[in-house]
């Protein structure tokens, strides 16, 4: 079960037109738990070492679309994630770790310029793969988006090739939608698009 904290600070309901979208302050106290996670505001203090760590590791990056990055562009990355919050009205959240403290990687809702519609991603820092961290954070993501944002339906988009992720969207129950060839401003290559509806989530 999710524990959802902070939530007055949605007071709107988001559709999935851009107008619509619910203008939520940044700094309010945005906080999902699951049975080993906290999923919160990222908040680059204490998030830029870890999130530069992953973003320099090639096997993290490859299927992002990005060459592995210098701490300078993980900055410029970690900048238009809080950057998507003011826009969009949500955005990615940083992923800590219960019992430990560290950053496990960001899960959260996406929807920039140039997607095909509003989806939940992922990405893992390298020293958490493999521990249905992916999958943990991606349930609690789309029954907040269900319930609190009021999406009807979500998608998860993924480069081809992309075997992990094609499994965590799977265990989601979510299925191949379509393909397309690339995705304006990341890839040219081909992409798999997975989704479901989240009529059941409500």
């Amino acid at each position: 079960m999710t524990k959802l904290h902070g939530l007055s600070c949605a007071n709107k309901t988001a559709r999935l037109k851009y107008a619509d979208f619910p203008k939520l302050d940044y700094d309010c106290c945005m906080i999902l738990e699951t049975e080993r996670l906290i999923l919160r505001k990222i908040d680059p203090e204490r998030d830029l070492d870890a999130w530069a760590k992953a973003m320099a590791d090639e096997n993290t990056v490859r299927y992002l679309g990005t060459p592995p990055m210098s701490r300078a562009q993980a900055w410029r990355s970690m900048s238009m994630a809080i950057g998507h919050w003011a826009i969009r009205g949500f955005g990615f959240f940083s992923l800590e770790h219960k019992e430990t403290g560290e950053w496990v990687g960001r899960v959260g809702p996406w929807f920039p310029e140039g997607w095909p519609s509003p989806e939940i991603g992922w990405t893992i820092s390298p020293d958490h793969l493999r521990q249905g961290f992916a999958t943990e954070a991606a349930r609690a993501s789309m029954e907040y988006v269900a319930k609190q944002l009021g999406w009807s339906s979500v998608i998860h988009v993924i480069l081809e090739g992309n075997e992990p992720s094609i499994a965590v969207a799977r265990k989601l129950g979510s299925e191949l939608i379509r393909t397309q060839q690339g995705l304006p401003g990341v890839t040219d290559d081909r992409v798999l698009i997975y989704g479901q509806s989240l009529l059941n989530w409500t």
